[in-house]
């Protein structure tokens, strides 16, 4: 599919100086189909907002037919920009992660819904999905029940519960509370060499989800941190494994949003123990 030029839309917002926030948007066009509508997917970046990475992996969902929104998650202390992957940009949008209001970052992945809802090409089956800080904001979109499918790249902070301001997020708590139980399926994907993701948290995460009969796949692959990410990825750029998580990503998609299954009529039936 042709892949149409990436248009930024300004929405109001509750929190910060400007009260809004950029999302772009990136559109799937089929040539004759003018009125052709599709699925839609919230991208959520790192701490350095929608970088060429981030837009590049937004493009390859959209060309598989989708309608792609990617929020400015820093929107209350910077323009819709990338934030530069340097020392400075580091640090930067690590402190702007624990600066910003947890209800803040609820907001925007609700806005980011809204807007492809909104849309006149979007059929308003949703999907969500991203990397570090955004692998955790995917993880809370989940818990929207107009998402139907979230996967979760290296997600940060969801062991520690340290997003947000006072770096106390109660995202596993509203876990156990059955926020995510019955609701959209989930893929958490981690590096085993990951230091942002250790051992014990990512148990922490799986048995979490377990325990609360979440429907959820949990990957780990050998890769460090930010395997995804094609540029300056200090030498962790992993592109096979990222084209094999890439298809992992999609096969749910396909599944979820791309199809109407309707509602689920209970749940699925006990595998007989057979060989």
């Amino acid at each position: 599919m042709l892949i149409t030029t990436k248009e930024l839309h300004t929405v109001p917002a509750s929190f910060g100086e400007s009260k809004d926030i950029g999302i772009y948007v990136i559109s799937p066009v089929i040539p004759g189909y003018p009125q052709a509508k599709f699925p839609g997917v919230v991208v959520f970046s790192e701490i350095y907002q929608v970088t060429g990475p981030v837009e590049r992996f937004a493009g390859q969902i959209a060309s598989q037919g989708y309608i792609v929104a990617c929020p400015s998650s820093f929107h209350e202390f910077e323009p819709p920009t990338a934030i530069p992957y340097d020392t400075e940009g580091t640090d930067r949008g690590n402190r702007y992660k624990v600066e910003k209001e947890l209800a803040a970052y609820d907001e925007d992945a609700k806005l980011a819904i809204d807007l492809l809802c909104s849309l006149p090409n979007c059929n308003g089956r949703i999907a969500a999905t991203g990397m570090c800080l955004g692998g955790h904001l995917a993880f809370r979109a989940a818990f929207d029940a107009r998402v139907l499918a979230s996967v979760c790249f290296f997600a940060t902070d969801i062991h520690s519960a340290t997003l947000g301001k006072g770096m106390k997020d109660d995202s596993l708590e509203r876990v156990k509370a059955g926020d995510l139980t019955g609701k959209g399926e989930l893929i958490m994907i981690f590096g085993k060499q990951d230091t942002h993701v250790p051992r014990a948290g990512r148990d922490l995460i799986r048995n979490t989800l377990e325990d609360a009969n979440v429907t959820f796949s949990l990957l780990e692959v050998q890769a460090q941190h930010a395997f995804i990410r094609d540029e300056s990825s200090k030498g962790r750029w992993d592109a096979a494994l990222t084209k094999s998580c890439f298809g992992f990503m999609m096969e749910l998609f396909e599944r979820t949003v791309s199809r109407d299954l309707g509602p689920r009529a209970g749940p699925a039936p006990e595998p007989a123990h057979v060989c």
